[in-house]
This record gives C-alpha cells, sequence and structure tokens, in this order.
C-alpha cells in the first residue's frame, strides 16, 4: 500500500541519531544515507518498501509538523514497543503516550506515542497478543 513515508526535520544529525536507534529497535535496515542533501531511508530486511526516509525538506525551507499527522511502526511484539519508546524518550523524544493496551482500537493493539526531537508524532505497535 506504501511505497515510502518522508519526515522532514530541522537537524538531519540530530534526526538521524534519533531515528537510527529507533530503527535499530525494530530490526529495521539502513538502506541508504545522503549527507549531501541531507537524508537517509530505512527499510524492512526483506523487503525493498516501504521505506522510511528522514531529511531536510526539498524546498528548503524549514521542516514544520502537521496536526494531525502521525507516523505508526510496526512493531513484531509487545516488548519491542516499551524498548523503542524507552529509546526515543533517551534519545531526545517526548512522550505523548505510555506503552500500553488501546483496546478502544481493537482488544490486542498494544501501542505507544511520542514526539522526534523536531515534534513530529510517531507510534510504535503491535496488533498481536502477548507472546508466553
Amino acid at each position: 500500500m506504501l511505497s515510502h513515508v518522508f519526515v522532514g526535520v530541522t537537524d538531519f544529525e540530530r534526526a538521524f541519531s534519533f531515528y537510527a536507534s529507533i530503527m535499530n529497535e525494530l530490526g529495521l535496515k539502513l538502506r541508504f544515507r545522503d549527507d549531501t542533501r541531507p537524508w537517509a531511508g530505512w527499510q524492512s530486511p526483506d523487503a525493498p518498501r516501504p521505506l522510511f526516509l528522514v531529511g531536510t525538506p526539498y524546498d528548503g525551507q524549514i521542516a514544520t509538523t502537521g496536526n494531525g499527522q502521525m507516523v505508526a511502526l510496526m512493531a513484531a511484539d509487545r516488548a519491542t514497543v516499551d524498548r523503542t519508546h524507552a529509546t526515543a524518550l533517551a534519545g531526545g523524544g517526548v512522550c505523548e503516550g505510555p506503552p500500553g493496551l488501546r483496546p478502544h482500537y481493537h482488544p490486542d493493539y498494544y501501542g505507544a506515542y511520542f514526539r522526534d526531537p523536531d515534534g513530529n508524532k510517531l507510534c510504535v505497535c503491535c496488533h498481536t497478543p502477548p507472546t508466553p
């Protein structure tokens, strides 16, 4: 369904450090980093798409956040949601909702919400029951 998602950032080095830690927790691999633009992209280890991209806006203007916009990243299990959320906060992110069940979405929805250092809102979530 998705080819790629691009998140605009103001400080590429800060953003790369923040997102590299998160992508590592999620098991996603760096596909490229181009400091001349600057931008970087990650992908699943077993598929070339979708890509998750961060970088400075193409038009050269300052990156701004959108009201109501959020990117949700899939985690393999609830423990990964917990670790990724903790990693985001340790890397300068701001909590927008701690890890936990959100049964109003569905009985097994387990998610956590945070903002990156530029204010972009992200979610990391798992849709499966807990592993025994």
